[in-house]
């Protein structure tokens, strides 16, 4: 039976992407307490230029969580927050519960935050915190996970890797099984510097597709992708870049 191109283009546009150029595909978030919380976005221009905050939706001048570029939102459980993003040299991914956020003002991020290397603000501590190093090999590792995030069945990161030549893989895919306390890193062996731009081209997010369990995604002036079934590679390409 030949795939449908379209059920998987609608499976990439709502899977999560980086702030701030996807924020509108994070998950509402909702507390153990039963309190909502939406993202905003700040805009193009200003003090708070590329900025997206988490707020309660009566009080989005008070934010409880900002977020820098490259960062991803996500659901752990019911009611945990995840943001993952990247730092040098690896992976970080932190897990806060919404209920306990305090907030801030806008002033005590103005003007440092958004050009420095901070990822994530908060006044509150995360519940948890875990890092995946860079420098993990190709293959399936055994890590120690933080019981707050063994909520998570499968999550698919994306992490650049140092090419030591023009034909060495860019980027990896880190498929993380908290609950069982394995990552997989699965080099792109098709994105080198050799074939892209890297830094204008990129893999902004994937996503497994449900139905083939293949791994599909998104790339930046590159296209949609269906990856081989080992996830290495591409299989075919389910719409290119214009």
């Amino acid at each position: 039976m030949a795939e449908n191109p379209t059920r998987q283009r609608g499976l990439i546009e709502s899977a999560i992407g980086p702030s701030p150029w996807y924020w509108n595909t994070f998950p509402t978030i909702v507390g153990a307490s039963g309190q909502k919380f939406l993202w905003s976005y700040h805009g193009n221009d200003g003090e708070l230029a590329y900025l997206v905050t988490l707020a309660l939706p009566q009080e989005r001048d008070k934010p409880r969580l900002a977020l820098n570029t490259y960062s991803r939102a996500f659901p752990i459980g019911s009611n945990l927050l995840g943001v993952w993003c990247p730092e040098p040299g690896a992976l970080r991914l932190l897990c806060f519960d919404p209920d306990q956020l305090k907030a801030f003002s806008f002033t005590d991020v103005v003007g440092w935050f958004k050009p420095s290397t901070e990822r994530v603000y908060s006044a509150t501590e995360p519940l948890a915190e875990l890092e995946l190093s860079s420098s993990l090999p190709e293959g399936t590792h055994k890590i120690e996970v933080p019981a707050e995030f063994r909520g998570i069945d499968e999550l698919l990161l994306i992490n650049t890797t140092p090419a030591r030549t023009k034909d060495d893989p860019a980027i990896a895919i880190y498929v993380l099984y908290a609950a069982a306390g394995l990552v997989e890193v699965l080099p792109q062996q098709w994105f080198t510097p050799n074939k892209y731009e890297v830094g204008r081209q990129w893999i902004a997010r994937v996503v497994r597709d449900p139905a083939t369990q293949r791994i599909i995604g998104e790339g930046v002036r590159v296209g949609n992708f269906e990856l081989t079934e080992d996830g290495r590679n591409v299989e075919r390409w389910i719409s290119t870049a214009e």
